[in-house]
């Protein structure tokens, strides 16, 4: 054969790939809630991608409509399992953000350990599923037991481990007051969860297998995180320095750093959430060092009629929006919007470039939360 006939020959393989559609999902081993992705791919390399989620949804928006306040708000801890904490917070603020409603200094204190005990749990889980989906389910189990002391503490404060109903109009619950007994197995807990995490991420970062798996996987750039909206460790992964917390009051007394990475693959998302956890240990350290003598509750004030209040604050997965208006003492106009209806975009995209066995992978960096967007799925312009 001559090499003009070769070339031919190569020329006509070429054209004859085509794209085809591979289905993952509605339910996938690797994916712990129910969603659709489509992969297209040309000799299983992924071209483009599609998620499709719906199937979960529970219309809590809709439910929440005409409820009194604090019935609403309560509502919403269901919106989320894992930031169950985070959304009755948001809901809250939006009340106090309304009534002129002043909360006492040692009640926001409490909030923000809540809220960093829930970000370490959230990020241990995020952790524990990507170590299970690379097929390294020792570390995954070990992952797990060291979240567990997090999940034994939340029960403690606020009498249950998923969802703790510790803020309310005002402040926080009774139950949920520290105690000098809670405050010390507080203390021993962070000292048990920073040892064991150091100890983690040193195996972790070591193992070259493991770093040869997520380095230059699922790449999102700076440039393509901002032009799809990404939030939370999304978007720092790519070297964006976003954290809301910085601008919420209730965290300007506490020092701790934005953490960010600049290559935006696997490796810098998984990395970002590690760091994470050692600045939520640092906060509610700083909490229970400083924690303010007075009252947890401030239950001077009035229901009254408000316009249209919005609240956006810093959840585990990147920015929670929340927003409603007070009528005759019951919501109206409720709008809920979840960091995962943001970076599903960003999930796509991720997808793209990458081999078909790396798609899952790409899509778990991101630490979908695609039941909580189902239940809260308005798009809205903000």
């Amino acid at each position: 054969m001559n090499d003009d006939n070769k070339i031919n020959n190569n020329k006509s393989t070429k054209e004859t790939i085509i794209e085809t559609e591979v289905a993952m999902g509605v339910v996938h081993p690797a994916a712990l809630e129910p969603y659709r992705v489509r992969l297209f791919v040309e000799d299983e390399i992924v071209k483009d991608a599609e998620i499709t989620i719906g199937v979960n949804h529970r219309g809590i928006e809709r439910i929440m409509e005409g409820l009194p306040v604090e019935k609403a708000n309560s509502l919403t801890e269901k919106v989320c399992g894992i930031c169950s904490n985070s959304h009755i917070w948001n809901s809250v603020m939006v009340a106090e953000k309304g009534l002129g409603i002043e909360v006492p200094d040692r009640a926001q204190y409490i909030r923000v350990i809540m809220g960093e005990l829930e970000r370490l749990h959230s990020h241990f889980l995020y952790l524990a599923h990507g170590n299970e989906v690379l097929g390294h389910e020792t570390f995954s189990m070990r992952l797990f037991y060291i979240r567990e002391t997090v999940m034994e503490l939340l029960r403690m404060i606020g009498g249950n481990r998923v969802q703790y109903g510790a803020p309310i109009i005002g402040g926080v619950r009774p139950r949920c007051e520290l105690n000098s007994k809670r405050i010390q197995k507080i203390k021993e807990g962070m000292d048990f969860v920073e040892e064991k995490a150091i100890n983690f991420a040193d195996r972790f970062v070591s193992d070259p297998m493991i770093m040869s798996r997520i380095t230059g996987v699922g790449v999102i750039s700076r440039k393509d995180a901002l032009r799809l909206a990404a939030s939370g460790p999304t978007l720092r992964a790519t070297g964006v320095a976003r954290d809301l917390r910085t601008d919420m009051e209730c965290y300007d007394p506490f020092d701790f750093d934005v953490i960010t990475q600049d290559d935006g693959d696997v490796k810098s998302n998984l990395l970002v959430r590690v760091l994470e956890i050692f600045e939520s240990v640092k906060i509610i350290r700083q909490a229970l060092k400083d924690l303010p003598e007075g009252r947890i509750t401030n239950r001077s004030w009035e229901m009254a009629d408000t316009p249209i209040i919005k609240s956006y604050i810093e959840v585990p997965r990147g920015t929670l929006y929340h927003s409603y208006r007070i009528e005759e003492g019951r919501t109206r106009n409720v709008i809920i919007r979840t960091p995962s209806m943001s970076n599903i975009g960003a999930m796509e995209h991720a997808c793209i470039g990458n081999h078909i066995t790396d798609a899952q992978l790409a899509i778990v960096q991101c630490d979908p939360c695609f039941t909580c967007t189902d239940r809260a799925i308005k798009i809205i312009e903000l």
